[in-house]
């Protein structure tokens, strides 16, 4: 059997960090539903028989009607293609949840809390979901293979714990008790990085999702499972350190920062080294790729407060200010390049 597996696509999602920046929030709205519609073109090209969607499909507090009516299209479009969702802790299967109150595709099968086989002549397909924002009963204790001769697959979607100590809010799985059941695959969702068990996002969420995404395809026979990452994301988060140690003047930054090639991606812009002026940077005067500029830069000044000017005793006075905790480092670094500034000029 062929499969696909996605999660954590997140319909509708505001994209809060980089919605201020010329309309990014979005077109990043626009990409989830490119990434999507290129699902559902390699599931045609490629008859692929099963569809895993292992939770956080949409955003219940955002989610627009029309955003389900466009996938739900879509899935009318493999209506060979047996689709199986476990709603996660962003999209709980509520009393309001479109999960209970809209018409979907009939090819859909949308999971509870409660965990539930549904059988079919290879595989049997065992699936449960959140029904709150929170879940931290274990229904993976409910769950018996009784056909070890099919090929048997979980799906759900939550947080997988190596320990003994199992607990949590996001359905806590023991991966012994995985390893145990005997599933030929497992399909999860909420973790946002690939692994053995979860696609990772379909998208990029932020910057604490670098590098590419997408989803897994599969094959599976009795004994021996195959599966391959195909990328969906057109674009990359990505992180950069920028030395400023040589640069001597704002002007002088924001033409380095605007030289950066950022292609399709979206940059996280680190600076670093020691600054010899003050740091302040209006992003619309940046290209629009760069979506946060974070100083992590010290201060390179000479530091004297040992003469009687009016800059030496400004000085003695801030340290002081430091010294008896009044002030922090950061407002004594903002306090001190203003006292350069002002007796430099």
């Amino acid at each position: 059997m062929k499969f696909v597996h996605l999660a954590d696509i997140h319909f509708d999602t505001p994209f809060k960090t980089i919605s201020d920046r010329a309309d990014l929030g979005k077109i990043r709205r626009l990409e989830q539903r490119s990434a999507f519609k290129k699902v559902i073109e390699f599931i045609k090209e490629n008859d692929i028989e099963y569809l895993f969607i292992s939770g956080d499909f949409f955003e219940q507090d955002y989610v627009r009607k029309s955003t389900i009516i466009y996938v739900n299209n879509l899935f009318k479009e493999i209506n060979n293609t047996k689709i199986y969702i476990a709603p996660g802790n962003h999209d709980p299967y509520m009393s309001n949840s479109y999960y209970k109150t809209f018409d979907w595709a009939e090819n859909v099968k949308i999971f509870t809390e409660k965990a539930e086989k549904v059988e079919n002549p290879e595989v049997n397909i065992y699936g449960y979901g959140f029904n709150n924002y929170e879940m931290n009963d274990n229904q993976l204790e409910d769950i018996k293979i009784d056909d070890k001769n099919k090929i048997n697959i979980l799906i759900t979607h939550g947080t997988v714990i190596s320990g003994n100590e199992i607990s949590g809010i996001y359905n806590p799985i023991s991966k012994n008790k995985l390893e145990e059941n005997g599933f030929d695959y497992v399909a999860l969702g909420h973790i946002h990085k690939r692994d053995n068990f979860y696609p990772g996002s379909l998208i990029s969420m932020g910057f604490d999702e670098i590098g590419e995404h997408g989803f897994i395809y599969g094959e599976i026979t009795k004994n021996k499972v195959k599966t391959e990452f195909i990328k969906a994301d057109e674009r990359e988060f990505i992180e950069i350190d920028v030395d400023v140690s040589d640069i001597y003047s704002e002007e002088d930054l924001i033409e380095k920062l605007n030289l950066i090639d950022t292609g399709n991606n979206l940059y996280e812009i680190n600076l670093i080294g020691y600054r010899n002026f003050i740091i302040n940077i209006d992003l619309k005067l940046i290209q629009k790729n760069i979506i946060k500029i974070k100083d992590y830069t010290e201060l390179k000044i000479e530091i004297k407060e040992n003469n009687n000017t009016l800059k030496g005793i400004s000085i003695k006075k801030l340290n002081e200010k430091l010294k008896n905790n009044e002030i922090n480092k950061k407002e004594y670094d903002e306090i001190l390049e203003l006292i350069i500034k002002i007796f430099n000029n």
